[in-house]
């Protein structure tokens, strides 16, 4: 029988949550987890793909596991949420910062999967930063802040429940990956 897991991803900014997240539904067709939003979409964005894009009143209808207000919105992720992406695949990945992170492992127990990435070489978060196009003026705030300093190493709330891999040489990330997801598929079964 197929147990529904889902892969937490987490770590600091810039180290490769996403890249993880798109590897993950590219190559095992795991989905990333919707979230919830207040703020209103951007260009391109399209509800029920991007986010779901919720009024005040109707992102209080919803059951969290985990939400933040940012910048005057509301954002969090939903067992709905979870209950929607779990209907498409037993196998489901989210990207978190650590405090969220450690709520899905109190919250969901052996159900999550949590993936801490970590690159020891704090320049070369500030560059992979830089590429992806953000603000130098942002990179400075974003590297000063009590958040950054939080998810530089692996919290004592994820120790003992999170696969720590270096994300410095992304073809050796990339094996760590599929022994990770090959563990669970011989466990649970076959990912869609």
């Amino acid at each position: 029988m197929t147990s529904k897991r889902i892969f937490v991803i987490t770590g600091p900014t810039g180290s490769g949550k996403t890249t993880v997240s798109h590897y993950l539904k590219d190559h095992y067709g795991v989905p990333q987890v919707i979230t919830h939003t207040t703020r209103a979409p951007r260009d391109g964005e399209v509800d029920g793909r991007d986010y779901y894009f919720e009024t005040p009143t109707s992102f209080a209808t919803k059951h969290y596991l985990e939400h933040v207000t940012y910048s005057g919105n509301q954002y969090g992720s939903s067992r709905e949420g979870l209950a929607a992406a779990w209907a498409k695949s037993p196998f489901i990945s989210i990207v978190l910062d650590t405090a969220g992170a450690i709520t899905y492992a109190r919250e969901l127990g052996e159900q999550a999967v949590i993936i801490y990435l970590e690159v020891p070489d704090q320049g070369a978060l500030v560059e992979r930063l830089t590429k992806r196009g953000d603000h130098p003026a942002r990179i400075k705030k974003r590297v000063a802040s009590n958040e950054y300093r939080r998810d530089q190493e692996l919290p004592a709330g994820l120790v003992g429940h999170a696969t720590a891999i270096v994300n410095d040489d992304w073809q050796v990330t990339k094996q760590k990956l599929d022994a990770l997801v090959r563990h669970y598929q011989m466990a649970d079964g076959p990912v869609n």
